[in-house]
Parts: structure tokens; C-alpha cells; sequence
């Protein structure tokens, strides 16, 4: 980890064209957010209000003087621009500010190179990243001569980048290349679950709303928890034993955030894939956010594009216990919890297994007394609901719901 002494200063830039003056402090504090993850110190923050931004600089010709002062001042090593800029503005920029400059784009990207932890998130950030500098290389020569180490240069690094056009575009062709081969690997996985019948429910939500503490407290799986955007980037599968006995998966999902570069959707294709099939979304909201319709918005809005709109979703309102006053949900249906509380997390097991009789398909079965082993796969298989022992003839006669591709269903009468 680096040490504190190594942070880079930041100044941050925005520019308020048509949002509200409250979206547009929160997504101005979500940036100091973000440049905190990303190990940087803010010590300034210029704003503008304007009807558009400037094609050439983003900002107007005075204030972007002002920013020059304001950087020499604060003695900044990198200015960070709350919205994307276009090659042509980070060029135009460079001319006057002296220093790195990087867009919100290319800190989230950054941020993600210092999460990603299997070979295939390292390879997804890079292919992201890849994507972005690509049409940025020409006039990058300074900027990256000046990028150095820190905040936008993780990853690829410099060197990959000053490479030439040709160079990068090969390995953008290597790294899908093997992504698609571990996206095979993957597809097998998921069609063995899915032919088992196996019931698969999808964690997702906007970043730092608590899905990774609640995959823990629900399959008691080690993953990283942590009060900060983008803790968990790698998609984990885990099994989750309802209360019934019944074993269903679990994945968990990378954050969602305003904004969020079309680069790394892209490059995250394979991990959303994971949950486009699932049976059972769990939308997982911070109740306590300030911003809680907006996150709820940027959530909605990428569900719809990922053509994930139509799968069946439980909305699980998050973090209770810092909730003041009254709380008002405005997604249905839902549930209100703290992940921390295990009353809660019994609660939310309930109205899961409720959820899950919707959409399953009820079943009745004979199974032979002799056949003890069969009871224990329908407990494990199946949501179990009765066993009646009937003596005349000598079975089980069991009820309870299946997944329409359980086999269990073609047994039933």
C-alpha cells in the first residue's frame, strides 16, 4: 500500500451546466471520493457555471488562468476533471496547466487497476483502459511524460501506452482473445448450474451500498469488505443454504456509479453476464445515502441497458442502522435492513424464499421409504414444503416448489 506521504495533490474541476445545484455538489463530493480511493489529497476545487462547456478547454479562458494560479498555489501534481474529456481538451489544457491531467473516466479506470484481483479483472481494467488511451495518443506525449507514477497510471503504465497505435490494437486483440476463452470457461459453469436447476440469485447495486458485507453475513464467504467505492470488482459465486435446506447461488456484482465509463461496461461484459441469467435480482440500496434516488436512477438506467430489466427484483434498502428519522422506499417490493443486525438478515432470508415460490413452479412427489437419499436432494434441490409418510403405500408424498428447469419437475404428478 502506498504510504501517506507518497499521496498526490489534487485539484478538482467542474463545470455546472444543467443539473441542480444539489446533484451537482454530490457528484463534485463523489469525486473527492473517488480521488481519495484512488490515494490522492485534495487540496482545491475550482467550479464553473455555464450554459455548455468550452469545445477547446472545458472551461472558459479565465477560468482556466484561475486554475493555473490555483495549481500553483496548492503546489497540485494533478488536476481532475469531473466530467470526460476529449483528446483535443486534454491537449488545449496542457498547453497552460503544467501539470497531470486526467478526467473522472480516467480515475475510475485507474481505481479499478488497483482492485481487480484475478488474471481476468486485471485483463478487463487493461482492455478498458486500452480502449480509452487509444484514441488519446496523439499529443499524449507530454501528459505522459508527466504522468510519472500515481493516480492515472495504473495498469498498462506509461510505457505500454507511448507505444505505437499498431502495438496497442494488437493487444486489445490478445486480451479479448483470452478473455473470450475465460468466458467459455464460464458459459460451461453456468449451463452446468443451470441444468441442474439450480436457483441463482444476482447481488447488484450502486457502489459502497453494502453488497459485499451482505454476501458475507448471508454464505459466510471471506470477501473484502470496506467503506469505499469499488471494494469488490471481481464477480464471486457462493452458496447460500436457505433456512429450508434448499442450496442456491449467490454472485456478487462490481458497484455501479454515475457516469460510469462505457469502457468498462464493455470490458465487464463477462462479468454482468454472470448475473444476466440469474433467477432473482437482489437490488442492494444504501438507505442512508444522500443521494439515494439518484443512485437509484443510475442502477435502473444500466439495468435497462444491460437488458436486465425484465429478470425479477427484490429491492433490499441497506444500512438501517444509519438511517434518521423517518425512511420513505420508493422502489417495490422491498425490504428494509441492516446487514449488521442478524434479525434482519432473517427478515430478508424470508422474503427471498417468498420471492422465490413467485417464480418457481410447485411440484408434488412420491418418494419411495426406502429412498431416504432422494428426501435429502429434494431438501437440497427444492423448496421443500411438505412430507406426509403414507402407510397403504408405503412413500413420501412431498410438496414444495422447483426451478422450472429442476428435473424434479418432470417427476412430478
Amino acid at each position: 500500500m502506498e504510504t501517506k506521504k507518497e499521496q498526490e495533490k489534487v485539484v478538482l474541476v467542474g463545470v455546472q451546466t444543467n443539473e441542480t445545484d444539489q446533484d451537482f455538489a454530490y457528484s463534485l463530493n463523489e469525486l473527492a471520493q473517488l480521488t481519495e480511493t484512488a490515494l490522492g489529497k485534495v487540496v482545491g476545487e475550482l467550479t464553473q457555471k455555464r450554459e455548455r462547456f468550452d469545445p477547446r478547454t472545458f472551461l472558459g479562458k479565465g477560468k482556466l488562468e484561475e486554475l493555473g494560479h490555483l495549481v500553483e498555489e496548492s503546489a497540485a501534481d494533478v488536476v481532475i476533471f469531473n466530467h470526460a474529456l476529449t483528446p483535443g481538451q486534454t491537449r488545449n489544457i496542457q498547453e497552460v496547466i503544467d501539470v497531470k491531467i486526467i478526467d473522472r473516466i480516467q480515475l475510475i479506470l485507474d481505481i479499478f487497476a488497483m482492485r481487480a484481483q484475478s488474471k481476468e479483472g486485471k485483463l478487463q481494467v487493461e482492455l478498458a483502459q486500452l480502449q480509452y488511451m487509444l484514441p488519446r495518443l496523439a499529443g499524449q506525449g507530454i501528459n505522459l511524460s508527466r504522468l510519472g507514477g500515481g493516480i492515472g497510471t495504473r495498469g498498462p503504465g506509461e510505457t505500454k501506452l507511448e507505444t505505437d497505435r499498431r502495438h496497442i490494437r494488437d493487444q486489445i486483440s490478445d486480451i479479448k482473445r483470452t478473455l473470450k476463452e475465460t468466458e467459455k470457461h464460464r458459459d460451461r459453469n453456468r449451463i452446468q448450474r443451470k441444468e441442474s436447476g439450480t436457483f441463482q440469485i444476482g447481488l447488484m447495486g450502486y457502489t459502497n451500498a453494502g453488497k459485499s458485507t451482505l454476501l458475507n453475513k448471508l454464505t459466510q464467504a471471506e470477501t473484502y469488505e470496506e467503506n469505499q467505492l469499488f471494494a469488490t470488482l471481481d464477480p464471486l459465486t457462493r452458496k447460500l443454504v436457505l433456512p429450508s435446506g434448499m442450496n442456491v447461488t449467490l454472485t456478487d456484482t462490481v458497484g455501479f456509479i454515475q457516469d460510469l465509463p462505457t469502457e468498462l461496461i464493455e470490458a465487464f461484459q463477462s462479468t454482468l453476464e454472470e448475473t444476466r441469467n440469474v433467477d432473482l435480482l437482489l437490488h442492494v440500496v444504501d438507505s442512508s445515502a444522500e443521494n439515494m434516488a439518484g443512485h437509484e436512477k443510475t442502477v435502473m438506467q444500466l439495468l435497462k441497458e444491460l437488458k436486465m430489466d425484465h429478470i425479477p427484483m427484490l429491492t433490499v434498502y441497506n444500512k438501517k442502522d444509519l438511517v434518521d428519522g423517518m425512511f420513505f422506499p420508493s422502489l417495490y417490493p422491498n425490504v428494509w435492513i441492516s446487514a449488521k443486525e442478524p434479525a434482519d438478515i432473517a427478515v430478508l432470508l424470508e422474503e427471498i424464499t417468498n420471492h422465490m415460490r413467485e417464480i418457481m413452479v410447485p411440484y408434488q412427489i412420491e418418494v419411495n421409504a426406502a429412498e431416504g437419499h432422494k428426501l435429502v436432494r429434494l431438501k437440497q434441490e427444492t423448496l421443500l414444503l411438505s412430507e406426509t409418510y403414507d402407510e397403504e403405500k408405503n412413500v413420501y408424498i412431498v410438496r414444495g416448489y422447483a426451478n422450472k428447469e429442476s428435473k424434479w419437475i418432470g417427476e412430478s404428478h
